[in-house]
């Protein structure tokens, strides 16, 4: 199996100041592994760690315990360790990461912000937004819009915005924190369309849905998260 992602023995709780210290147990001696190529839907309710496993993978959270091993560069580097640089250059190139929300300096037109992984990878101007376009095309974002700031934009443009800009390199990890949740069908159909293609890619992508039909529809497997306990020392 040619693994995108390999963790194993994964612990991440957090300490909670202002309540007396008590430490919030979240996930412990998790192991879960991604091949490229798999789309990998995380469930489980509310709270029980989908969130904090895809942020430990992006290197947002450090772990208390475990190894969070990603392929970058043709290598297996452990996330819950590396450098700061090394994790930045992961960002860059390897790990993408998409929201349900749309997070962009204010002002900048919308070509440009979904351009802009492509531009902070080196891509020329002019490439960059014909890649954008096509994208924005496909996901039914209205050109008259293009050139306007998005924080105005309705709930469900701004997501196909942010998804556009999420998919505009082709990351070989994709992670996917609920990203759909302001669609109609039609538009979830055309994210689908677009996950489809990087699959067929070798893309990994793991990905959290509100909508369970969507991920069954878009899945090659599940992977439950558990709930813990939560109170310890």
């Amino acid at each position: 199996m040619n693994l995108a992602i390999d963790i194993k023995g994964l612990d991440k709780g957090f300490r909670l100041h202002n309540q007396g210290g008590v430490r919030l147990a979240v996930l412990r001696g998790l192991d879960f592994a991604v091949a490229r190529g798999e789309c990998v839907v995380l469930c489980g309710p509310s709270g029980a760690g989908k969130s904090t496993l895809l942020r430990c993978i992006y290197g947002n959270y450090k772990p208390q315990g475990g190894s969070v091993l990603v392929r970058h560069d043709g290598a297996m580097v452990d996330v819950a360790t590396a450098h700061h640089r090394i994790l930045l250059d992961m960002r860059q190139r390897t790990l993408g990461y998409v929201s349900q929300f749309l997070r962009v300096v204010p002002r900048v037109p919308t070509l440009d912000v979904v351009a802009s992984p492509l531009r902070r990878a080196g891509v020329a101007a002019g490439t960059a937004r014909d890649r954008a376009a096509e994208l924005l095309t496909r996901l039914a974002v209205p050109e008259k819009l293009w050139h306007l700031a998005p924080q105005t934009f309705s709930g469900g443009e701004q997501q196909r915005v942010n998804i556009a800009r999420g998919f505009v390199l082709d990351y070989p990890i994709l992670l996917l924190d609920e990203p759909t949740s302001a669609l109609d069908a039609e538009n979830e159909a055309r994210v689908a369309a677009v996950i489809e293609d990087a699959k067929a890619r070798g893309t990994a992508v793991v990905g959290i849905f509100h909508d369970s039909a969507f991920g069954a529809r878009i899945g090659t497997r599940r992977f439950d998260v558990t709930p813990l306990a939560r109170a310890a020392a």
